[in-house]
């Protein structure tokens, strides 16, 4: 289906691609500076597509997805999502549909084009009326004239009439509407069955080595070992030097003390808070949770508001302020108030109590020695830098470094599936994956703070593992492939017994029924296609499924007509939608008609040199 015009609901597109850029800040892009010589990036029916216009059109569209992600996108980034592709076709079919409009003369008058210039919020001055050195200052930035705009502005009005001629009389069919709401909301009995091993007539005894043998030669890729890397590297972490720190108690003292928020917990209440306009409001509501007439959570509830939406969490008695005396004498759950808060008079609610909690100094020593330790361990680390990074300079080998440095130097057989060890670092395994033989070896900074780096010794490149070497998993993959194979074997069995006017209950069969399923219900753990299918069956028939592994057998029981007043709902909902669809494929066929019998020729020397500027 052709996207063409879609989501312009009529819209003035002079206004779409241009005041857009007026109000973001003005151009972009380099939007006026492709010289005279080019002036269009193509025809419809002779009619000019202006360069510019689909320079302000591709400008708006990258504004608008980058809005739409949360995060500015260059030109490059925006091709990869097809933006230039969808902007020509736009612009092609606004150009056919102008000619069209001009061709049948229809146009609007002046006192429209007044209306439509002076209600442009871009135009008006900072008392909200028309501002006509707005206007042209705006347009000379733009590069356009008072007359260039206002043609655009009318042809564009023009083009909004015939469209509106073309899908004026789009409506969805009454009998399609309800066909569609009755189908969504049928609902269907079905019985399922799930076959496993102990289903099968026999155990699927052990393959035979030539049937081993023609399954492993089968498949090649499940038994081939991955490239691998013979990396030897050195790696300094913090734990390989942590003997080498020592931390005193005058600075656990102070690492104690700077984290004394964390060590020493004030008592607290768990406290919700309502607030009131006024401290009679306020009194009255407390009244009436006093004689049990309401409780607090519907007291909350009457103000449009959720406990969720009050909940204040753990308060210690100065977070409350002036109500935090009252709160803590509290000694048991209630509501109390009307007290002062930042908002005004409130009630609050005292859900529980929070014990103070003092963790002493010796009791946070084993919690404070291995941070500071490991810090201490990672700042050494990054002293003794620049010195390992000299020595690599140097032309020493890894061996050398790892015996003058004190580094731990170690050989690995790097592979895509090697995850153990140093290899459990990303910047570790990167730099193993990217590693050439005439590679120079870099300090590399680890995650943790620590250092490596590598030198390439070799490469394996993929091979087929031996059978032998991976008979366990051959022998496995056989067994599951043979079961799931047999199992469809005799899914088809009991389907022909179906057929014949069995049911799977009568089978010997582990059966669920379900009852009045909706076609949008959810079948838990189990795979979506058991739903599908179910619905795709006629009443009395049942399929075999063949999904993720798995095989079932499904037997639809009964099939029961939408509820006509839940049908008629949805038909009503649907109108709308079904006839907007509608409308825009009607435009796009009409468009893409006068496209055809206009022709349309594309200069895409000229398109380049848009595309060049907003790179």
């Amino acid at each position: 289906m052709s996207q063409k015009l879609r989501n312009k609901k009529g819209k003035n597109t002079v206004i779409w691609v241009l005041m857009a850029l007026m109000v973001a800040g003005l151009g972009g892009y380099g939007v006026t500076n492709f010289g005279a010589s080019i002036g269009a990036i193509g025809s419809v029916g002779g009619r000019e597509v202006d360069l510019r216009d689909y320079a302000r059109a591709l400008n708006q569209e990258v504004r608008a997805m980058s809005a739409q992600l949360g995060t500015p996108l260059t030109f490059a980034q925006a091709q990869q999502f097809g933006i230039s592709g969808r902007v020509q076709a736009q612009i092609f079919a606004a150009t056919a549909l102008d000619g069209e409009a001009a061709d049948r003369g229809l146009s609007v008058g002046d006192e429209e084009v007044r209306r439509q210039v002076t209600d442009i919020q871009a135009f008006k001055g900072l008392d909200g009326s028309f501002d006509r050195d707005a206007y042209k200052l705006t347009l000379r930035q733009e590069g356009l004239t008072e007359a260039e705009f206002e043609v655009r502005l009318r042809a564009d009005a023009a083009r909004g009439l015939l469209q509106r001629a073309v899908v004026g009389a789009a409506a969805a069919p009454e009998t399609f509407v309800t066909s569609v709401a009755g189908w969504a909301n049928e609902t269907r009995d079905f019985t399922l069955a799930e076959l496993i091993a102990a289903d099968l007539d026999a155990p699927v005894e052990a393959p035979t080595e030539e049937a081993l043998s023609a399954y492993y030669e089968a498949h090649p890729e499940d038994y081939t070992r991955p490239e691998t890397r013979h990396i030897t590297y050195v790696w300094l972490s913090p734990e390989m030097v942590q003997s080498e720190i020592e931390i005193d108690d005058a600075t656990l003292r102070a690492a104690y003390d700077a984290r004394i928020d964390e060590f020493v917990i004030p008592e607290k209440r768990l406290v919700e808070r309502l607030v009131f306009a006024n401290e009679d409001e306020a009194r009255a509501a407390k009244a009436r949770y006093d004689a049990g007439e309401a409780s607090f959570e519907q007291i909350t509830s009457e103000r449009g508001l959720a406990l969720a939406d009050i909940d204040l969490g753990e308060m210690s008695k100065e977070e409350l302020g002036d109500a935090g005396e009252a709160i803590f004498a509290m000694a048991e759950p209630g509501v109390v108030g009307p007290l002062p808060s930042t908002l005004g008079p409130a009630l609050y609610a005292m859900n529980g109590v929070l014990a103070a909690q003092e963790t002493t100094f010796e009791e946070a020593r084993d919690t404070l020695l291995p941070d500071l330790t490991i810090d201490r361990a990672r700042r050494l680390i990054l002293d003794r830098s620049e010195g390992i990074a000299d020595v690599l300079a140097g032309g020493s080998t890894l061996e050398q470094v790892a015996e003058e440095q004190k580094m731990q130097l170690g050989q690995i057989d790097f592979s895509a599936e090697t995850s153990e060890g140093i290899a459990a670092y990303a910047a570790f395994r990167d730099a193993a994956k990217q590693a050439t033989a005439d590679d120079f070896p870099q300090l590399v900074e680890l995650e943790d703070g620590g250092l490596f780096a590598l030198r390439l010794d070799g490469i394996d490149p993929p091979a087929v593992r031996p059978l032998d070497e991976v008979r366990a998993a051959a022998v496995a993959d056989w067994t599951r492939a043979e079961t799931h194979s047999r199992l469809l074997a005799k899914a088809a069995e009991v389907q022909a017994a179906l057929d014949n006017g069995g049911t799977l209950a009568t089978l010997g069969l582990v059966t669920t029924r379900y009852d009045g399923f909706a076609r949008s219900g959810h079948l838990a753990d189990l795979p979506a296609s058991i739903a599908e299918r179910a619905f795709a069956l006629e009443d009395g028939k049942s399929g075999v499924i063949d999904a993720a592994a798995r095989v079932f057998v499904v037997q639809v029981d009964a099939v029961h007509a939408a509820d006509p007043a839940e049908a008629a709902a949805l038909a009503d909902s649907l109108k709308p939608r079904i006839a907007q669809s509608i409308a825009g494929d009607m435009l796009d066929m009409f468009t893409t008609a006068l496209e055809n019998e206009k022709g349309v020729t594309v200069d895409q020397a000229a398109i380049n040199a848009v595309h060049a500027q907003m790179q």
